[in-house]
């Protein structure tokens, strides 16, 4: 079948509600915390020289940067749609590219003739090493776009913290760029003690940050959801986390290639001003904020709200409530907690899912189908329904 007949009839049989296949992703020099429902047996599933499965991507539209051992479409979120008895997977990018505003608004596909973001679900036993995401500018020297990302922590994902539900997040204020520019020489030659000039906060469940481009942050153990740009762009500027040793490939993973031997370069890419704020804490922290007040059945909050590039909220809807919610923009959702119904589907948190198994817990709603208001219902008397939901640049509702 013709994908653009597959897209418009996916389209159509979900009133507007697109059904997403999971999207698992290993990281070779991380170590699953096996909090995100993969059954035990598959965190391994792709061999041990691709590394442990930690992430499970959303919405996305964006490959993976896992170096050549990539698998195709890596990364990148499937939908589903079953036409009789036979089952069609097809990719998200292809039915955005073809349905264009249909799928995400006239507003989105004007301006950047994509899906801009996606989020993830990154769950890692131990801590990652400080690193940095460059901005547009320095993104670009590789060909790639800058990314902001933001990081909140469901408490249904985290009834363990892991080794060090902790985060190194900026620079000491005071600190000199000759001090970190020589962690960077020492990159090779074991610990180059880069978090020495950092600080590291605490993580809450129910709580979360905004990562700007340019800041340097070595995220911990909990299991996060993070919404993000379009990107996959990073450098790794720490040598040694958790006893283990960082590829020096890595610490010039974003470095165009006339630049590599160049810690200048790498200097360059750290925003300066951002790093060093004395009030990192209460400009960077984001705890929950109600995005509606007196509503009856249901609660949302705005859990990532600080990034002009995408938004997110957590949407609560009570044992046995039926609600309608109206958004103004296009988004994906992923289900928390609970089982109901949403439009013409079966929603429902699966508890343990098998590589390859598909599932009703992930879903792309359309801005028309979104504008005019997204039934569900909460066919619990006990349990109530959570799901996160992640949305594009500029949501028009985000007045903070």
């Amino acid at each position: 079948m013709e994908k653009l007949s597959l897209a418009e009839k996916a389209l159509e049989q979900g009133k507007g509600i697109l059904r997403l296949a999971p999207t698992w992703v290993p990281r070779s020099f991380c170590v699953p915390g096996r909090r995100i429902k993969l059954h035990p047996d598959d965190y391994y599933v792709l061999g041990g020289e691709r590394g442990g499965i930690d992430e499970r991507w959303l919405s996305s539209t964006t490959p993976a940067k896992n170096g050549p051992l990539t698998g195709e479409n890596e990364g990148m979120s499937m939908i589903v749609f079953n036409d009789g008895a036979r089952t069609h997977q097809f990719l998200l990018k292809d039915a955005i590219d073809l349905l264009q505003d249909k799928l995400i608004g006239k507003r989105i596909w004007d301006t950047y003739k994509a899906w801009p973001m996606y989020s993830k679900f990154f769950d890692n036993m131990g801590p990652l090493p400080h690193h940095i995401h460059h901005n547009d500018e320095k993104a670009a020297l590789i060909g790639q776009a800058g990314k902001p990302e933001a990081y909140y922590f469901p408490p249904q994902l985290n009834n363990h913290g892991g080794d060090f539900p902790y985060t190194f997040m900026g620079i000491a204020p005071g600190t000199t760029r000759e001090q970190i520019r020589e962690c960077l020489v020492n990159f090779t030659k074991g610990d180059n003690k880069i978090t020495n000039y950092s600080q590291a906060y605490r993580l809450e469940p129910g709580t979360g940050w905004d990562v700007p481009p340019g800041l340097l942050h070595a995220p911990g153990s909990l299991c996060t959801y993070e919404p993000q740009k379009a990107s996959d762009v990073f450098a790794m500027y720490q040598s040694l986390v958790n006893e283990a040793i960082i590829p020096e490939n890595l610490l010039w993973n974003g470095t165009p290639p006339e630049s590599i031997g160049d810690y200048d370069a790498l200097l360059d890419v750290i925003d300066w001003e951002l790093n060093v704020d004395p009030m990192l804490f209460q400009n960077r922290f984001m705890p929950p904020v109600p995005a509606v007040t007196n509503a009856e059945g249901y609660k949302e909050n705005w859990i990532c709200y600080k990034s002009a590039d995408f938004s997110a909220k957590e949407l609560t809807v009570e044992p046995g409530a039926t609600v309608v919610i109206k958004d103004s923009a296009a988004y994906g959702l992923i289900m928390m907690q609970g089982r109901g119904t949403m439009g013409v589907w079966e929603i429902e948190t699966p508890a343990l899912i098998r590589y390859g198994q598909l599932t009703n817990d992930e879903f792309f709603v359309s801005e028309a189908a979104a504008m005019e208001g997204v039934k569900i219902t909460n066919t619990s008397s006990t349990d109530p329904i959570v799901m996160l939901k992640h949305f594009g640049p500029g949501n028009p509702d985000l007045k903070l």
